[in-house]
């Protein structure tokens, strides 16, 4: 049975305690104050009763209440001692047990799968990737991954994972938590999606790669101070997401953030429903990034800009194929490196990039736009610097411009995320 769903949104301690009801019962507030506990712990990292009791703002009974509840659920632990001259019960440290759950991260791509195995904390205890030939049918394609995913288990001590999150391109049907729509996508993708499912005690959870790496970068990047903004992907296609008041929108469709079909100036075709050619695709993807380049005069060595193995091109039509992605970051990146002679072509870049960045302020007022993708990446400061000049001339909407941060690796951190917050609801209860 493929049990998918979307992953939780972001969330911080300090909310639960802003939306607890005034008339909980005994066993909701102490649920609280054991969700509040441990968030606390996942945070700031093992402490002693006395700092639990300083963090929360709870009494010292009801901390060492919930202290001694929460080591016989096996949820926390004594990990050590505070101070080399301390003894004693007050020195205790306390933290979560990071072993208590496993889970499982997917990043699918074109021609193959990243999948990582993580503690409860999210920390990365095995990889690996999993390529797939242009003859390899979709069941030899979901074979190989689900025995990559069990060789990786063994390797980091787990007997199954807690849940499993899969970063893909496309569209995810929020009603469902399964693809919808994208008739581009690679046939082994489901395949393999549902062969996840099918094991037992493994619930999935499907997202949009490039909603993952929104995750991404407002946990453990650029965006880590705003509660709302845009990632504008700039990869082989474009794509963005949108967190607003700090929760990931996915439109009644899982369509938000599909700006490669957005209608824009300076092409020569509109959009279909099928092909996103004539869109903001066709002034910023890959394709239109390389001839860009070469009308200035730009090239690159042979080989450079990497192989774009991590990264995530966006959730429109025809974006699933990463062709031509790492050809265009290793442009953007030599004229980076190349300073005024590289200026006139990355003006001209930032120019196109701000024509999709003023339509999605227009309509969100995000007030912060994060670039990234293989493109935004490579372009760092000094393109996310041109846009903001533009964008600051396009509309009268402050918007800030900033570089993604996270890099090639968005898309698998923000599954691990995504789904060690899934883990951690299902474990601790959920967040008020």
């Amino acid at each position: 049975m493929d049990e998918t769903r979307g992953p939780a949104p972001a969330r911080t301690a300090s909310a639960a305690v802003r939306t607890a009801p005034r008339t909980a019962s005994p066993s909701t507030a102490r649920a609280i104050n054991d969700r509040l506990a441990l968030q606390l712990l996942q945070d700031a990292g093992p402490l002693t009763a006395g700092e639990l009791k300083a963090g929360t703002g709870l009494s010292r009974p009801t901390v060492a209440d919930l202290v001694e509840r929460l080591q016989a659920a096996g949820l926390i632990e004594v990990v050590g001692e505070s101070g080399a001259r301390r003894r004693g019960p007050n020195a205790r440290l306390y933290g979560i047990v990071a072993g208590r759950a496993h889970l499982a991260a997917v990043d699918l791509r074109t021609h193959g799968a990243t999948l990582a195995v993580a503690d409860l904390l999210g920390r990365v205890l095995a990889e690996a990737a999993v390529p797939v030939g242009p003859d390899t049918g979709p069941a030899q394609a979901a074979a190989n991954g689900v025995a990559t995913l069990e060789k990786l288990l063994g390797e980091a001590g787990a007997g199954h994972p807690h849940v499993v999150a899969v970063g893909a391109p496309g569209l995810v049907d929020p009603a469902t938590g399964r693809f919808g729509g994208t008739e581009w996508v690679p046939a082994w993708h489901a395949a393999l999606v549902t062969a996840f499912g099918d094991r037992p005690a493994a619930p999935v959870l499907l997202e949009n790669e490039v909603n993952l790496a929104a995750i991404a970068e407002q946990r453990d990047g650029a965006a880590r101070d705003r509660d709302t903004f845009v990632l504008l992907w700039l990869g082989h296609g474009t794509g963005a997401a949108v967190v607003l008041d700090g929760r990931l929108r996915r439109g009644a469709s899982g369509g938000t953030g599909e700006i490669g079909f957005l209608p824009v100036p300076g092409t020569d075709a509109l959009p279909t429903a099928t092909a996103c050619d004539g869109g903001f695709h066709s002034l910023a993807g890959s394709t239109a990034v390389c001839r860009l380049a070469a009308e200035h005069g730009i090239e690159a060595e042979p080989g450079e800009g990497g192989n774009g193995a991590g990264d995530a091109d966006g959730a429109g039509a025809g974006n699933a194929d990463r062709t031509g992605a790492p050809a265009a970051e290793a442009l953007v990146r030599a004229a980076v490196e190349a300073g005024e002679a590289g200026a006139a072509f990355l003006d001209a870049l930032a120019a196109r990039v701000a024509i999709g960045a003023a339509a999605v302020c227009a309509v969100l007022d995000p007030g912060c736009v994060v670039l990234g993708g293989e493109t935004g990446r490579a372009g760092g400061d000094a393109l996310a610097g041109r846009v903001a000049e533009r964008l600051a001339r396009m509309s009268p909407l402050r918007t800030e411009v900033r570089a993604g941060t996270v890099g090639g690796r968005a898309v698998l951190r923000g599954a691990v995320l995504a789904a060690m917050d899934a883990a951690q609801d299902d474990l601790f209860g959920p967040a008020a």
